[in-house]
């Protein structure tokens, strides 16, 4: 019998002063696995997010050499998108349900994903003992994976997370379509702009207090659509490989003023799975492993009815304090950062957050203006981040275990990466880790 559950509240390290992660360095990340891409679902069966998500679980215990009998953990991340929700009245192809298992739930699979979904199509998972659920975001889950491994609720454990994207316009569906906001947002979107409107906000207030331009950002956005085409597992390398100019960027059109066309990632069909397990076991597993130093989270709202950027700086600044506090480490040992960039302008906030390369507040433009690519001393998002890989969640921590475990391929940071820091999504609300080549 499985036990299905969400994770105990007190498990996350929300706050400042908590010390050294008690299991640092007992928590290792060896195999990864990824399903192809796809720009939406062509409604087949084999191509739907469930299909992609057992393809990537599958692909994570090769890659680190187990079989489905040594896994007793599970960890699921049931949203599969952000903006592509089922059509209303559309009925589910007889031709999905006939070739899964099912739930009591109809979209499972489909439009969503939950760990009964998972466990009643991998009959391998002969030894699950333990299955939770982590919403929102690949970060959130493989926090939550850390601690399962670490509190020994489970020894070997798999993480997946997946994302569909249907025909249409993203963002037109679900409360969108309604002909009236409810709810919190009759107060903050009833106009209707974009998902980077809160962003754009923040950015805007950015430029004005620091006296920096939009301009300034091109070098981020290049290099990072540079890494995401040296990515063979990202959408932009499988299907459309081109490179993008500073002047493309400049001259990008505006989706909410000064956030453009390309500070937006692009919505994928896709799935990532990791296999997660303690510092002993992964010496016999067949990728070097990546130790899990310390883990953070952070839960700020908002004073109001929107994020201020006083707010979003404050919450960035507590979160770098907390993930070294943790991991008993500096800025300085930073070899790599990997922290989210859905949106890219607020790349820029999380980096500041944790004084990477030295920076302080107001200077993250200003690394740009120097080599931040994966030949330099600093690199900026080697993984290439969604902005270079499809909005997925999970590039940039694909890209931080394959740097330290020596197998990133063209994407090999040029210096040696030993300690490197992932998560998001965004800078409040979101969930980090520190990884490293030693437990040490």
């Amino acid at each position: 019998m499985v036990d299905i559950t969400t994770p105990p509240a007190g498990m996350y390290r929300d706050k400042e002063g908590m010390g050294i992660w008690p299991h640092r360095g007992k928590v290792a990340a060896v195999g990864i696995g990824h399903s192809p891409t796809a720009r939406r679902w062509d409604e087949r069966p084999e191509t739907s997010v469930g299909a992609l998500s057992l393809l990537a679980l599958r692909n994570a215990m090769a890659d680190a050499g187990i079989t489905g009998d040594q896994v007793d953990g599970l960890v699921v991340v049931p949203d599969t998108t952000t903006g592509a929700y089922w059509p209303a009245g559309k009925v589910v192809g007889a031709d999905f349900l006939a070739a899964f298992n099912q739930t009591n739930d109809v979209l499972d699979g489909i439009a969503k994903l939950s760990p009964e979904w998972i466990i009643a199509n991998m009959p391998e998972l002969t030894n699950l003992k333990t299955a939770w659920s982590a919403g929102g975001c690949t970060s959130h889950a493989l926090v939550v994976a850390a601690e399962m491994v670490g509190s020994g609720a489970a020894h070997t454990v798999l993480v997946v997370k997946g994302w569909h994207n249907y025909t249409g316009r993203y963002y037109q569906g679900g409360a969108n379509a309604e002909p009236t906001s409810s709810g919190p947002t009759k107060w903050s979107a009833p106009w209707g702009g974009p998902a980077c409107y809160g962003t754009a906000q923040q950015f805007q207030r950015y430029m004005m207090k620091y006296n920096k331009t939009h301009e300034m950002v091109a070098p981020f956005i290049v290099n990072s659509r540079r890494n995401g085409l040296m990515l063979p597992e990202g959408y932009w390398a499988q299907h459309r490989p081109e490179p993008i100019t500073a002047d493309d960027y400049n001259n990008a059109r505006w989706v909410a003023k000064p956030a453009n066309l390309y500070d937006n990632d692009i919505p994928i069909m896709a799935a990532g799975a990791y296999v997660f397990t303690t510092a002993e076991r992964a010496k016999d597993m067949a990728q070097k492993p990546v130790y899990i130093l310390n883990h953070a989270s952070d839960r700020t709202r908002a004073r109001s009815l929107a994020l201020t950027f006083d707010e979003v700086e404050a919450a960035t600044d507590s979160t770098g304090r907390k993930l070294y506090e943790g991991a008993g480490i500096q800025p300085s040992d930073l070899s790599f950062e990997n922290m989210y960039d859905g949106f890219g302008l607020f790349h820029i906030f999380h980096i500041e957050g944790l004084r990477y390369a030295g920076i302080k507040r107001g200077e993250g433009v200003d690394l740009f203006q120097g080599d931040i690519s994966i030949e330099g001393s600093n690199p900026v998002s080697p993984s290439g981040g969604n902005i270079g890989g499809g909005r997925t969640r999970f590039w940039l921590h694909t890209d931080t275990m394959q740097q330290i475990q020596g197998r990133a391929g063209q994407r090999q940071i040029t210096k040696k990466a030993e300690i490197g820091v992932s998560g998001g999504p965004t800078p409040t609300g979101g969930n980090f880790l520190i990884w490293s080549a030693t437990p040490d």
